[in-house]
């Protein structure tokens, strides 16, 4: 039973206004946003309330918010997301005839010779198995960052930011499926030219239309809501944020299934100049809420930080699978799990801490089969909200999934086969 939610898949997304912006593979639906609204935030106190998404992505929680009159503040570590986000808040700041005027200096700018490139140049340390880009759309995507680099207006310079890291993929010899992966890995051929300026006008053309939206809606309110992101781990939320100053959370954590979201945006975190090196992704990799198997698997014995027998027991079956493969059998995932449990456990407390009493927060979140064990994510979130000053009012699953072959039966991942289905549930806290 969902008790009644809106079915959180983030797919519901890629047809709305704003949230379609960014190709996205996790998160939720907008519609179950605004339902976590119409339950646990009364519209009397609607212009004073505080929205808070500790993992907000790409921006679903922020932009409903405001829609909605609420303020909005979200956290987000990743620099590409955290930039989808902050360009989708600043979005009603702009005019459409502004955004359409640079659309048409941006078209002017890419029909002169392609020479005029100037100093731009490919990121020095960006790696792929294979060329990024085909030698012609590469030429056509340096004059386009070019021209992006020189905005001085920032929320214009966002906007272009964001429209061409959401293209530049499909611009290029990697494909999502849904991970990055080449396109010859995945049956396709490779391409030595692309359309970049069509691309990137057709996508500002949509975004264009959005903003226009966007601040119709926004304009029914008698003082415009803002949105605020914070690009920090939300584990050090109390440096940025006073306590009891939440009015209601709704969030999605990383599911513990080791999607590397790093890794993914390594492009646009290139391409963009987010970093210019790989020390500075393992730097993002470390602030990633419970680590990922690649930078735990190897490490002693990580324990847990605070007692919880059922637990234990669910990190020992998984430890003893698979001996014989060392940190690629269930000690290395047992590492992944008890990172990712210990980070959860410090979430409750920051969570407990922010939220006004009686305030509720909402999280999303999937169970998990890691070597063939079923970790019944949901359950143990609840016990540790409980420790933390939080109380459980309810569980529901919001979505049934199909088992997910590359989180079970991989020949990393699988230990013994299970029947267990992979399931999404909201667990609603309160505050007391």
């Amino acid at each position: 039973m969902n008790g009644g939610f809106a079915d959180s898949a983030f797919s519901d997304n890629k047809q709305r206004p704003i949230h379609r912006w960014v190709p996205w593979i996790a998160g939720f639906s907008a519609e179950f946003v605004r339902d976590s609204f119409a339950r646990y935030l009364p519209a009397s106190h609607a212009s004073s309330a505080i929205v808070l998404d500790p993992f907000c992505g790409v921006g679903t929680t922020l932009i409903e918010a405001m829609r909605c009159g609420h303020d909005a503040v979200g956290f987000e570590v990743n620099p590409y997301p955290a930039l989808a986000s902050r360009a989708k808040c600043e979005a009603a700041s702009l005019s459409p005839s502004q955004v359409n005027s640079y659309i048409g200096k941006f078209e002017e700018y890419m029909r002169q010779p392609l020479g005029d490139a100037g100093s731009v140049a490919a990121p020095e340390h960006f790696r792929s198995r294979i060329p990024f880009f085909g030698p012609h759309a590469q030429a056509k995507v340096l004059k386009a960052l070019g021209f992006i680099r020189r905005l001085a207006v920032p929320p214009i310079q966002d906007l272009f930011s964001i429209a061409f890291g959401s293209v530049m993929v499909s611009l290029s010899n990697y494909s999502y499926e849904p991970s990055l992966s080449s396109r010859p890995a995945v049956g396709k051929p490779t391409q030595d030219d692309a359309p970049v300026a069509e691309s990137m006008v057709a996508k500002l053309l949509a975004m264009k239309s959005d903003v226009a939206w966007f601040r119709e809606e926004l304009g029914r309110f008698a003082r415009r809501p803002q949105g605020r992101v914070i690009p920090d781990n939300f584990l050090n939320a109390l440096e940025h944020l006073q306590p009891a100053s939440v009015d209601l959370l709704v969030t999605s954590p990383p599911y513990l299934n080791n999607y590397h979201y790093v890794r993914n945006t390594r492009p646009q975190l290139f391409w963009l100049e987010f970093v210019s090196k790989p020390s500075e992704l393992k730097r993002l990799e470390s602030q990633n809420f419970g680590k990922y198997w690649q930078t735990v698997r190897d490490l002693e014995r990580v324990p847990l930080d605070f007692d919880h027998p059922d637990l234990e027991k669910l990190l020992a079956e998984i430890r003893c699978v698979g001996v014989e493969r060392g940190s690629y059998g269930g000690r290395g995932w047992a590492n992944y799990a008890a990172s990712y449990f210990n980070d959860t456990n410090r979430f409750c407390h920051v969570a407990g801490q922010l939220l006004k009493p009686q305030a509720r927060a909402v999280v999303v979140v999937g169970n998990s089969i890691l070597q063939g064990v079923e970790i019944p994510i949901d359950n143990i979130l609840a016990d540790l909200a409980t420790r933390h000053g939080l109380v459980v009012e309810s569980i529901h699953i919001v979505r049934q999934k199909r088992v997910g072959a590359s989180i079970v039966a991989s020949s990393v991942r699988h230990g013994a086969r299970t029947t267990a289905k992979l399931y999404e549930s909201a667990v609603v806290l309160r505050r007391t």
